[in-house]
């Protein structure tokens, strides 16, 4: 309840200061609010650290004079094949130890780091390019990675780094309730603090400029439509997050290379919680039952 005062009271101060500064120069109020779009929420007490990541060799690679941090378990066989797990926004990696052990068991190499601003790295800031360029640092530094599991704006960041790795088609990625459009995630973000019309228009314009890219460059759909890679999309239709309604059009296309698992009621975090969800990534990823792993 005291978190959610505190949220709220915040809320109304970005509220009142993006309408004050919108009034005088709605650039510098979208320059503001995109800051604030870029920051991840702090974590509250220390989390307790999962066992399987004690048994983990720490690891870190730098991206655009940042230190990401994070963790490798080897597989004694040097041609073992590497998986990398992403996490969502506000997130971090020790919330997927029971991928680590299932990876493990199943005999491949597993990553998993913390992404800029987020638990153990250094950085405030996050935003899809910015992860994309951490996977793409991770593989440089790491791979080749023969697979990728992502979780919400990790699903995005990975999607774009797919784009851009060799031999695409002899990966494999799994997106979990990714952010598909990044369209709807501006949407949702200026229902929440609303500003006017001139200066949700500049927010756009500065992302646009920042990426020398338009907004519909930033949409896993784009990128899933023309991906050789093989991959697996879970997400649940009652996601309020990462809205199912974004997914929707993509159930009737004909795309060779994607396979949907779809779920009701566990919405955008319990989804990657669910054993059903790690067994049909690992029978994804492994091609025999899960159970095996779990």
């Amino acid at each position: 309840m005291k978190q959610q005062l505190k949220q709220r009271v915040l809320i109304g101060y970005y509220r009142t200061k993006l309408k004050t500064i919108g009034l005088v120069s709605p650039q510098k109020a979208a320059a503001m609010a995109f800051d604030l779009f870029s920051t991840p929420r702090k974590q509250g007490a220390k989390k307790n650290i999962p066992a399987v990541f004690h048994r983990g060799n720490p690891v870190s690679v730098q991206v655009n004079g940042i230190t990401v941090r994070g963790f490798e378990w080897k597989n004694a066989d040097p041609q073992a094949r590497k998986v990398l797990i992403v996490h969502g926004f506000s997130s971090y990696s020790y919330k997927f130890d029971s991928y680590v052990l299932a990876l493990k068991k199943a005999g491949f190499t597993v990553l998993a780091f913390d992404a800029p601003g987020h638990g153990l790295s250094d950085g405030r800031k996050i935003n899809a390019l910015i992860y994309r360029d951490t996977i793409l640092a991770i593989e440089q530094a790491f791979g080749p990675l023969y697979g990728v599991i992502a979780h919400s704006l990790g699903g995005l960041a990975a999607a774009l780094a797919f784009e851009q790795l060799p031999n695409a088609a002899g990966r494999k990625l799994v997106l979990i309730a990714p952010a598909t459009e990044t369209r709807t995630a501006i949407d949702q973000f200026f229902r929440m603090i609303p500003a006017s019309p001139k200066v949700v228009s500049a927010f756009e314009a500065h992302i646009e400029q920042l990426a020398n890219r338009p907004i519909a460059y930033f949409s896993v759909a784009r990128v899933i439509r023309k991906l050789p890679a093989p991959t697996l999309w879970i997400h649940d239709q009652d996601d309020r997050v990462c809205l199912f309604d974004d997914v929707k059009p993509l159930l009737s296309e004909q795309i060779s290379t994607l396979e949907f698992f779809v779920t009701k009621g566990l919405g955008h975090n319990k989804i990657y919680r669910e054993p059903a969800t790690k067994n049909k990534i690992m029978h994804f990823l492994q091609g025999v039952p899960a159970g095996d792993f779990l």
